[in-house]
């Protein structure tokens, strides 16, 4: 007998900064909830760093009167810092990514050439492997591997709803870059293509949304309407089709702008560098490395 999967509660933050999708998703039976991809506020241009989209989130579980079980991260971000930490200290509830960091790691460390930098899975309480099960109250969750916008990210599958971080974007626009170190169109097509073997009523959540054409904010699709409508996958129904479509397109667009400053803190879990002698964090920015 096939059991329906629990659908979550799941809310949605937006960040207009960072274009990023925050979510908090709760079991409607328990109130126990799980904080996914949090943005942590940084303005380059004066290095400040504060706390209004953490601050909202925990706003949200404050007002449903949720208890916060898991901080989750989809992979290490290019485009914001995560506030995992700071939210960590505020619920005290244990913060996970996926096992595959340390690759992620390997890679950063060379490129902000930090010869002291100890690579580990240490920087986070818990690191998920591949179809890895884990609870959130009495809701099954588990993690599918995805990489190929990095080597590192992973889907999180809660009851009906999958957070698909980077791969697919509304169906409307299409689906993520590849071209960061580590990054891999094919791997993205095939894990794409795993996410889309989910169940076509499966919910799922995107990391970012750019509103093409200057619509309303938007995070949440179908596996149903991500096969009939996603652009990306339409015009490139194969593998070999998809390389050479997201190649092209990649080699277009500009970095993050704020990729050099978010890697080095998002390798240490969220943590920023370590105080110097004067009582400050510095970030480091390579110069001419890409």
């Amino acid at each position: 007998m096939t059991t329906t999967p629990t659908a979550p509660i799941v809310r949605g933050h937006y960040d207009p900064a960072t274009f990023s999708v925050q979510y908090v998703v709760a079991d409607p039976a328990t109130g126990k909830c799980a904080i996914i991809d949090p943005v942590l506020d940084f303005d380059p241009n004066s290095g400040k760093v504060t706390t209004e989209n953490a601050d909202a989130l925990l706003g949200i579980v404050a007002r449903e009167g949720w208890t916060v079980e898991w901080i989750l991260d989809t992979h290490p971000h290019a485009d914001h810092f995560s506030s995992a930490i700071y939210l960590q200290q505020k619920t005290g509830a244990p913060r996970a990514i996926g096992e595959k960091v340390v690759e992620v790691q390997k890679i950063w460390k060379e490129i902000y050439h930090l010869p002291d930098f100890e690579v580990g899975t240490g920087f986070w309480d818990h690191t998920f492997a591949d179809g890895e099960t884990f609870k959130i109250g009495e809701m099954d969750a588990r993690v599918i591997y995805s990489p190929g916008h990095t080597i590192a990210s992973i889907t999180y599958v809660v009851g009906d709803a999958a957070f698909v971080h980077d791969t697919l974007f509304q169906p409307d626009f299409g689906t993520a870059r590849a071209d960061f170190p580590g990054g891999d169109a094919g791997m993205l097509y095939r894990s794409i293509m795993e996410i889309l073997a989910l169940p076509d009523e499966t919910r799922l959540f995107t990391g970012h949304d750019y509103q093409p054409g200057g619509r309303d904010v938007a995070w949440e699709s179908t596996v149903a309407r991500q096969k009939a409508e996603n652009p990306h996958l339409k015009q490139a129904p194969t593998e070999a089709d998809y390389v050479a479509l997201r190649t092209k397109r990649d080699a277009e667009l500009p970095l993050p702008k704020l990729m050099l400053a978010a890697l080095q803190v998002n390798m240490r879990g969220g943590r920023l560098p370590d105080v110097e002698e004067n009582g400050r964090s510095y970030l480091k920015i390579p110069v001419n490395a890409f």
